[in-house]
């Protein structure tokens, strides 16, 4: 496989890599499997959607402060992945074949990567980031730092102590709505506030979080002896799974509610093709996790409910920002 081809199959899959196959990786490419960058395309969708509604509320699209964001925010997704990975290690999470190190290389773990080296990653990461949100600091006013510390100090954090006493779960809530879009919609329309675009980053930003609640599903056993208290181990797997549903269920009441309130156009009932994979999605969630996989569409085993529920979320981010390229084109027109 060509390295260029090797780049794409990070971004859309996360790739099991032998510690040899790790050896005549370039650079790239081992940050791109380190950071787990197929989760990225959750974070551009919320530059894109921040964009977007910039461009439909307020007339403005500023491309260079939309380049500036879409990098700050991945190079500041890839920190926290790495920190979370660094964090764990630490406190010894990874050990004994945890969930984590199944389902895709854990490189320091493995060893696949020193610590010198693997700090070295975060360091480059994090500074792409903060050299990003200092730029648009500049190029905007002092909201701007105010949003960018919220973030840091999100990512900084997240990991330990908020995901370990049942607060990661809101935390990506916060990071991929308000922070994340609203911060992009501010950005990039010059330093315009909008609270309709942070109503709406909540339709996008619960759909992360039901990956995340999928994931910690999985791992709930595993987390419980190793003392990590996210909500599905404090709620118990059953009702995790309810609790899931319900978020989705919220994605839909939401988005209804503002297409009545008017904030929404009628064409981003487009989402409702996502109606098929949702009920597919809901029975899965319905049933307690198999002992080994089955004919679905994971491809992450041990992980279940996150495959599942990662699928459905792309679909229903799709046709999100489908809905809204074509609301901004119809606004537009007429």
């Amino acid at each position: 496989m060509s390295t260029i081809s090797f780049w794409f199959k990070t971004l859309s899959v996360i790739p099991q890599v032998s510690k040899n196959e790790w050896g005549t990786l370039d650079i790239i490419s081992k940050w791109l499997v380190a950071t787990r960058s197929a989760v990225f395309i959750m974070t551009a969708f919320s530059a894109a959607i921040g964009g977007l509604l910039a461009y439909h509320y307020t007339g403005t699209f500023n491309t260079i402060n939309f380049i500036i964001c879409l990098i700050g925010l991945v190079f500041a997704h890839a920190a926290n992945n790495l920190l979370n990975d660094l964090i764990d290690f630490k406190k010894g999470i990874d050990d004994n074949n945890y969930y984590r190190t199944l389902y895709g290389p854990q490189i320091i773990e493995k060893g696949y990567l020193s610590l010198k080296s693997f700090y070295g990653f975060i360091a480059a990461s994090l500074l792409v980031a903060l050299a990003s949100g200092v730029l648009l600091i500049l190029r905007t006013d002092i909201t701007t730092l105010y949003l960018m510390l919220g973030g840091l100090v999100l990512l900084l954090f997240y990991t330990w102590p908020l995901k370990y006493i049942g607060l990661g779960e809101p935390t990506v809530v916060l990071v991929w709505g308000p922070l994340m879009i609203g911060g992009a919609f501010y950005v990039i329309s010059n330093g315009i506030w909008s609270w309709d675009a942070v109503y709406i980053s909540l339709i996008y930003a619960l759909g992360p979080t039901s990956v995340l609640f999928g994931k910690h599903i999985d791992k709930s056993d595993k987390d419980k002896v190793k003392k990590v208290f996210t909500i599905p181990v404090i709620l118990g797997e059953k009702l995790a799974r309810y609790t899931t549903l319900v978020i989705w269920a919220l994605q839909y009441i939401l988005f209804f509610y503002l297409i009545y309130k008017g904030a929404l156009g009628l064409s981003l009932l487009l989402i409702l093709f996502a109606l098929p994979k949702y009920i597919q999605t809901f029975k899965v969630f319905l049933e307690p996790k198999p002992v080994k996989p089955g004919d679905g569409i994971e491809t992450t085993w041990p992980l279940h409910f996150a495959s599942y529920a990662f699928v459905y979320n792309k679909q229903f981010s799709m046709l999100f920002f489908l809905g809204l390229v074509m609301d901004v084109v119809i606004s537009r027109i007429f």
